[in-house]
């Protein structure tokens, strides 16, 4: 660990800073609670007022302040000030509410909070590695400040949520996701480090903007990205080597291609990916439970054949073979629509995460379509049927009654999964779904949804959101020393999700929901991170050891919002 901080254990803490660096270091800043003994010990007397507060009184102001603001990006605004001067402070909020602050500090507000990046940027947190940087990142990862990192999340900003090129100010989705790692999962701030790749940006808006942050020029591409990438990873391999690199919101092509390079070299995966197959896998199983078709009988029609979709498909494909299927049984089950249609084989522009799922070219054969050479969504499902639907578009409204009716018409329960963010652009809203299926389907969503009246009873509306699984893969690589994230242990953690569902053995499975509240991810996490850890070590990524050994290094690795006494360290010649 780096002189700053020689000790984080759950007792004390030691740093050798003082005075004014002390109170600008947010993780380890306690604004007016510092005590009299920290006072004299740290040369705090004169920067301080008299009055000595706790925690919790520090909370309550901020909260009534927060509350006082007129919506909720003045909110996100206002937490990530506070963020930026007292991360306890902040956590210690979020924590005695977090089902409620969560669509503050990440969706939707997070979906303006990146557009308005950099006219609301005011104080440096995390790194930006800009293309011009090349040549030099592993210098700058050298600061001593970054010893004791142990997750980084990375994004180059190249495809924000659903809004798009965002640029620097893509920023915002490493900083909201390692902010969900710590109020989710119980990972120490100290530890994590947002990360922005800027490579420039195509969008028009940003580069003709004057206060825009980033590098103002087009997005660099092809041999010339690749490059700058493998400086990177070498960089941070070499700087971390026990580190998780979490990848977010690269656009789609690149996506696939960084992950398939990297997963088999270091600690790497993409949340993008594996994280909303993981929590989509989990989902399923538990509406298994609820009443949906088993898995041995589910067809799956995924809208939006992107990265997101793509890695939803082979999860769920690798689930169906361990459950009996044959490969090629499971990846027929599947249906990918995109921009062109249902992918077909011998279509222009499959992808490599396409193309395991592609269909015959001549399946529209005998259905009956307007173009056999582009099957639409609609035609798919009136000639499939499907028991399960799947949105990762990014096209609000795209499924309408129409396109609902015949798995209407043909599942008991059937399963729709509208998971694009944020909230403008879901393909159709919880109480349409729910009514064009006459109150049967299992709906689920990316974002935040009240939960829904119909038919006399108020409907769950369950929020299938990575928050359900990264916070305890990151838990799991901090206390399991994991060497490598593996599909296998996505699939673990998604049966560790299933296994808490509320709606297992209900009486009226219609209204309970399918995955815990989210009051409880801390809890989630904990299971989440058992379960993958057991299957590190299954597959030899995770050194050996006892289920006691694995709940003890579990329990000490969870931060907890709370000041602990300081000590004055001596800092190292």
């Amino acid at each position: 660990m780096s002189d700053t901080v020689q000790s984080t254990c759950h007792t004390s803490l030691k740093t050798a800073l003082s005075g004014r660096e002390l109170l600008d270091c947010p993780v380890l800043n306690k604004g007016n609670a510092f005590d009299s003994r920290e006072r004299d010990l740290f040369g705090l007397h004169g920067l301080l007022p008299a009055r000595i507060a706790t925690l919790q009184e520090q909370a309550n102001l901020a909260r009534a302040l927060l509350a006082a603001l007129p919506d909720n990006f003045s909110r996100h605004i206002a937490l990530r000030e506070i963020q930026d001067r007292n991360e306890t402070l902040f956590y210690a909020i979020i924590d005695q509410a977090l089902e409620a602050w969560l669509p503050i500090i990440y969706t939707p507000a997070i979906g303006r909070a990146c557009r308005e990046f950099s006219h609301i940027w005011t104080r440096p947190r995390g790194l930006f590695l800009n293309y011009t940087d090349r040549g030099r990142i592993a210098e700058i990862l050298s600061d001593p400040q970054w010893d004791g990192v142990r997750v980084i999340v990375a994004s180059d900003g190249g495809s924000i949520l659903g809004i798009g090129d965002q640029g620097a100010n893509g920023m915002g989705i490493p900083i909201g996701k390692l902010s969900l790692y710590t109020a989710c999962g119980g990972l120490d701030p100290a530890r994590a480090l947002p990360i922005l790749l800027d490579v420039g940006t195509d969008n028009a808006t940003l580069l003709e903007d004057p206060e825009y942050i980033g590098w103002r020029h087009k997005r660099v591409r092809g041999a010339d990205y690749d490059a700058f990438i493998a400086e990177f990873v070498a960089a941070v391999n070499a700087r971390w080597p026990n580190i998780a690199l979490h990848w977010e919101d690269l656009s789609g092509a690149d996506a696939l291609r960084i992950l398939r390079r990297y997963r088999d070299g270091m600690c790497t995966y993409n949340d993008d990916i594996q994280g909303t197959a993981g929590v989509t896998a989990g989902a399923l199983l538990a509406a298994i439970r609820a009443g949906a078709a088993p898995l041995a009988q589910q067809r799956i029609v995924i809208f939006g054949a992107g990265g997101a979709g793509c890695g939803i498909a082979d999860l769920l494909a690798q689930m169906m073979v361990t459950d009996g299927m044959t490969p090629d049984e499971a990846n027929r089950r599947f249906f990918m629509v995109d921009i062109n249609g249902l992918v077909r084989a011998g279509m222009d522009g499959v992808t490599e995460g396409q193309s395991p799922f592609v269909q015959p070219a001549d399946i529209a054969a005998t259905w009956n379509v307007a173009d056999p050479a582009h099957v639409t969504l609609a035609e798919v499902m009136e000639n499939v049927r499907p028991t399960m639907l799947i949105g990762t578009s990014g096209q609000g409204g795209a499924f309408t009654r129409d396109i609902v009716a015949p798995m209407a018409r043909q599942s008991v329960r059937p399963v729709i999964f509208a998971l694009s963010n944020p909230t403008a652009n879901i393909e159709a809203t919880p109480a349409d779904l729910l009514e064009w299926t006459g109150g049967r389907a299992i709906i689920g969503t990316g974002g935040p949804f009240a939960p829904v009246a119909y038919d006399g009873r108020q409907r769950p509306v369950d929020q299938i959101n990575n928050s359900y699984v990264f916070p305890g893969v990151g838990l799991a690589v901090v206390a399991g020393g994991i060497t490598r994230m593996t599909d296998g242990m996505f699939l673990a953690a998604a049966h560790a999700l299933a296994g808490l569902s509320p709606a297992a053995g209900a009486d009226d499975q219609a209204t309970v929901p399918l995955l815990p509240p989210v009051s409880e991810l801390r809890t989630v996490a904990m299971a989440v991170a058992r379960a993958v850890i057991r299957q590190g070590q299954a597959e030899g990524v995770a050194p050996q050891a006892s289920p006691e050994t694995v709940e003890t290094a579990l329990k000490d690795a969870v931060w907890t919002a709370r000041y602990r006494p300081y000590e004055k360290a001596v800092p190292a010649r």
